[in-house]
């Protein structure tokens, strides 16, 4: 059972970039297009919030464990 999963999952990552490539080239011949730069820039903001809610989550999240262990210590 171990082993499909394993297999299965490295199937699904090793065509993903061919799926990332395909929607980077649809937003370029979008952004082409356009005469001004107001879509591009709300792309360009778009990719930015959503490269900082991870990071955002993930450091509140070692936060939390750094002051619950800290606690625990003392």
């Amino acid at each position: 059972m171990k082993w499909k999963v394993i297999i299965i999952l490295g199937l699904i990552l090793l065509f993903v970039p061919e799926v990332a490539e395909a929607q980077c080239a649809m937003c370029r011949a979008a952004l082409e297009s356009e005469t001004d730069n107001s879509q591009a820039e709300g792309i360009n903001n778009g990719i930015v919030y959503l490269m900082a809610i991870p990071y955002i989550l993930v450091g509140g999240l070692f936060f939390f464990i750094y002051r619950k262990m800290r606690g625990k210590s003392a």
